[in-house]
């Protein structure tokens, strides 16, 4: 019992200290601690945010937030001198991070040994930034789009726009996510000013149930399978039925959460430099 107090206290300290800039020596470990306490979130059971790769010892050098931790974000990561890198979606192409299939494969080892050798720390930030009140991601993204005077009810996933039609919208979110296309199913025409978001993937039941709303006039979306909520949404369409629906990509509906990752965290670690860097796209249109 005394030990498990001693533990305890030194813990305490160790977030303390980080929380208020007074220990250099932060161990991965105890800076992870700091964030997921300056969350104000209830204890989240079997969450993915855990670390991926790399020793919870180490000594954290700098910090690098991303939304996917590719080769890429890794390689300037090690140029910024940064070792703990908090990420925003998985490591290893699933969301569990499962990796048994990848075993012989070189993309999962040449990654893996990149890690290793440059002593990196890969921390998954999903279900505690979403539990933050306003939720971390979508903040991100509203300050993205410009939308803080048109929340609703201060909400940061439902918003009044000035009217406008779907056509226009997209201009304008043409010009906020400049480097991928969208898929769009609605009349080009259609008035819209009652918008929902509906970031990252979270399955067509739940696009399906904000396109239901009488209220919701456009939903933007991240991604969906093409034969669920598509196809739900070429039938109401087909039917008349003035809705539409935005899928912007999986990374421009969340990637702006991370940088505000990297904004929010600065408030409280002091001591190592706090970097976003962009995932960008994952592929280009043609």
């Amino acid at each position: 019992m005394k030990t498990s107090s001693i533990i305890l206290s030194i813990l305490l300290f160790a977030i303390f200290s980080v929380l208020n800039g007074q220990n250099s020596h932060a161990n991965a470990e105890q800076v992870i601690a700091a964030i997921i306490k300056n969350t104000s979130s209830q204890v989240i059971p079997n969450t993915v945010d855990v670390i991926k790769e790399g020793d919870p010892k180490t000594e954290v050098t700098g910090i690098v937030t991303c939304m996917f931790a590719t080769m890429d974000v890794l390689k300037q990561a090690v140029d910024k001198h940064c070792n703990l890198i908090v990420v925003h979606e998985p490591l290893y192409y699933n969301h569990l991070d499962e990796t048994n299939m990848f075993q012989n494969d070189p993309v999962f080892l040449e990654k893996k040994q990149y890690i290793a050798d440059n002593k990196l720390v890969i921390w998954r930030f999903h279900d505690y930034i979403h539990s933050m009140k306003p939720d971390g991601i979508e903040t991100g993204m509203v300050n993205k789009l410009g939308w803080k005077n048109f929340e609703v009810k201060g909400s940061t996933n439902q918003f009044i726009i000035p009217e406008t039609s779907l056509s226009d919208l997209l201009k304008s979110l043409k010009k906020v996510f400049p480097k991928n296309a969208f898929y769009v199913i609605g009349n080009p025409d259609l008035r819209v000013k009652n918008v929902r978001f509906a970031e990252g993937a979270p399955g067509s039941a739940r696009h399906i149930k904000l396109l239901e709303d009488n209220n919701v006039d456009v939903v933007l979306a991240g991604e969906a399978q093409q034969w669920e909520t598509y196809e739900y949404m070429r039938d109401a369409v087909d039917q008349g039925r003035k809705k539409a629906i935005v899928f912007l990509g999986h990374i421009n509906s969340e990637e702006a959460g991370m940088d505000y990752c990297c904004t929010w965290l600065k408030s409280f670690i002091h001591d190592v430099p706090v970097y976003f860097v962009e995932s960008g796209p994952s592929f280009w249109s043609y």
